[in-house]
């Protein structure tokens, strides 16, 4: 959970067992609170045959808002995801021509208080730093307009792929508040600090090609073919026994967020068990290094 890692990080105000309580405690909370919240779902097909995990927003006829339901439901979705041990690949994707328009109003002005919105925070931080460090890697489908909140969830994926009408545009300021829900942190992890700075000074628009170009995303697709061709973009680069899959996600988080020694332990410790290992026999088996 992102608060026991901040505690358990600082040592300071949250040391110890009672910190734990006390951060896991805002997350309950919050789920509590929105759970009732306004409508729509938070979809999950998995694909037992190709490991691959699609999770779909689903709230079209208000472009995809977060309710406080699907907050919740987001949350137990990407619980179940972790907890898939075949899974090899996770796309995130939204019904409809809207990715998502951030919270929805009717939750919003339901929470509209220092109270209520620590715990909406606090329940999103959990859930997209979940998304964050999924075992599996994870791709975000932007076709159409990612606004605000929805802006950060694109953020909390290893991959964005855009539609030709993708774009994302990080609103919050004209809200009067800043990134809620751990985007601004992840945007500077993903581009340039300057630029990230000034996208979210401005709020303005980006589109699928200014994307790519400043390394936010990484392949443009057809709107009529994104899913298709998502799936197959991910479905190349995931072609590994799991195991191995999963294990290279895990080599690469460590090299981004440990210390050096940290982090070549890690690589070790990932390594040593797959090799001689069944995939590592039948490779070897087959001579498929030199094919």
């Amino acid at each position: 959970m992102l608060c026991v890692g901040v505690a358990a990080r600082r040592g300071r105000a949250w040391q110890g067992v009672g910190g734990r309580r006390w951060c896991a405690s805002l997350v309950e909370q919050g789920r509590e609170k929105l759970r009732a919240l306004g409508e729509g779902e938070v979809t999950l097909e998995k694909d037992a045959t190709s490991g691959v995990a699609t999770i779909t927003l689903r709230n079209a006829k208000r472009r995809n808002a977060l309710s406080g339901r699907m907050m919740v439901q987001l949350a137990d979705t990407i619980h179940t995801v972790s907890n898939w041990t075949e899974s090899k690949a996770v796309i995130l994707q939204a019904e409809g021509d809207y990715f998502c328009s951030g919270g929805d109003l009717t939750t919003v002005r339901a929470i509209s208080n220092p109270r209520d919105g620590l715990l909406m925070s606090s329940l999103m931080h959990d859930t997209l730093t979940r998304l964050y460090t999924l075992p599996a890697p994870s791709v975000c489908l932007v076709h159409g307009p990612a606004l605000g909140g929805g802006a950060e969830v694109t953020t909390a994926t290893d991959f964005r792929i855009f539609s030709e009408t993708g774009n994302i545009s990080f609103v919050q300021g004209r809200m009067g508040v800043v990134t809620g829900w751990g985007g601004g942190t992840r945007l500077a992890r993903l581009v340039r600090y300057p630029t990230a700075l000034e996208l979210l000074l401005t709020g303005r628009k980006i589109g699928a090609e200014e994307a790519v170009s400043i390394g936010l995303a990484e392949f443009i697709v057809r709107s009529d073919t994104r899913l298709a061709e998502t799936e197959e973009w991910m479905r190349v680069r995931v072609v590994d026994v799991a195991e191995v899959v999963r294990g290279f996600k895990r080599i690469v988080m460590g090299a981004r967020d440990l210390p050096l020694e940290e982090s070549l332990a890690e690589e070790r410790k990932i390594f040593s068990p797959l090799w001689g290992g069944p995939a590592n026999l039948k490779a070897l088996s087959k001579n498929i290094k030199h094919k």
